[in-house]
């Protein structure tokens, strides 16, 4: 029996989707799914990247016809029956999920026959992974214009990400971005694709929506968070709110940036590099140091490179990291500082309070 003969399920109730936070099974090839996908969704492929990249070239040469045939052979000797599995263990797994590909063409028809075949009836997404992507693009745009923000602003090492997650009516986009949004914020391991971003981003966005929260609270970012950009219209509708300045003691913001970027970040070295993640983990510093070597100046590049260095030598020699505290009060006082005062004074974003986080906060929820 064809495909075409059996009442497949299909659904574009891609709301939903978002807000059950609902599995999805990716069934495009591996390369597709690297450039970007859904939250929660996991990668089985029909077919992978050299059988993609054949049928392909079969379909431009030939037609369809000719491609879905070949197509069928790829499939044979076993192969049908191992993604068949695959599948199955994961819907079995995950019985709520739903299954995409590009397009919600041939693909994921055939993956949902497969599956019927083998006794498990899920539902389709209509259009795959373009309809629903430009469902969130459309959401992200609308949503993060019509919501009243406020957006909370600091110095460097002001504690804002900390306070952001005591809110239940704020959206960390530097988590979302897997980057600390400063020229020292880079983690270890990759930051998500710009796709991957942008979906996640508008999943948030549409959650917050549905909460029915009365503001969305967000930190004060630049257009970029290390390599990740906010779209352009959403980033403009994000500002476009008002702004609260959370002021920190410098110590308490020392304190903030040392643990942030030193205790926090050296088990991520460790995890990945072993016996080498000082070491690597200074490496890392210094290059983030000389990416900025022109904004700070020949003079004070030199002295933060030099104290940099005795603290990396106390440190190695000592296991006493707390000469780092030296350098980065340093950086605060004479690079971050002047950087975000100054942009502060040039914004157009109205400024409605100022204060600590205790009272940052309770100005917050009383807005």
């Amino acid at each position: 029996m064809k495909s075409r003969d059996i009442d497949l399920e299909i659904t574009d109730d891609f709301r939903s989707i978002v807000l059950d936070n609902r599995v999805l099974l990716d069934v495009r090839a591996p390369v597709e799914f690297e450039k970007g996908a859904f939250p929660l969704s996991v990668n089985i492929p029909l077919l992978d990247d050299e059988q993609r990249r054949l049928v392909g070239i079969r379909y431009k040469e030939a037609g369809n016809a000719f491609a879905v045939e070949l197509g069928k052979k790829l499939m044979a000797n076993g192969v049908k029956e191992e993604r068949a599995q695959a599948w199955k263990t994961f819907m079995e797994e995950n019985p709520e999920a739903y299954l995409y590909c590009f397009r919600g063409g041939q693909r994921s028809q055939i993956s949902q026959m497969w599956l019927h075949e083998i006794g498990i009836d899920r539902p389709r997404l209509k259009g795959g992974y373009k309809a629903f992507r430009a469902y969130l693009m459309e959401e992200s745009e609308r949503i993060s214009k019509s919501a009243t923000k406020l957006i909370l602003g600091g110095r460097t090492g002001s504690g804002k990400t900390v306070l952001l997650l005591t809110l239940d009516n704020a959206i960390d986009l530097e988590g979302l971005a897997h980057h600390r949004g400063s020229s020292f914020g880079r983690h270890v391991t990759a930051q998500p694709t710009q796709i991957s971003f942008e979906d996640a981003l508008a999943y948030k966005l549409i959650q917050h929506e549905a909460a029915e929260h009365k503001e969305l609270v967000v930190e004060h970012e630049s257009h970029n968070i290390g390599r990740i950009y906010m779209p352009t219209q959403v980033f403009h509708n994000l500002r476009e709110g008002k702004l609260i300045v959370l002021e920190t003691p410098m110590q308490e913001r020392v304190e903030t940036t040392f643990y942030e970027y030193v205790t926090q970040a050296l088990p991520e070295y460790e995890e990945v590099y072993k016996e080498d993640a000082l070491e690597k983990w200074f490496e890392d510093a210094v290059s983030s140091l000389s990416r900025v070597q022109k904004r700070l100046g020949s003079e004070l590049f030199i002295e933060l490179n030099k104290l940099m260095a005795q603290a990396f030598e106390k440190h190695q020699k000592d296991a006493d990291a707390s000469e780092h505290k030296i350098w980065i009060e340093l950086l605060l006082e004479k690079y971050y500082d002047p950087m975000y005062d100054y942009q502060l004074e040039k914004s157009k974003i109205d400024v409605v309070f100022r204060g600590n986080a205790e009272e940052v906060k309770a100005f917050i929820k009383a807005y």
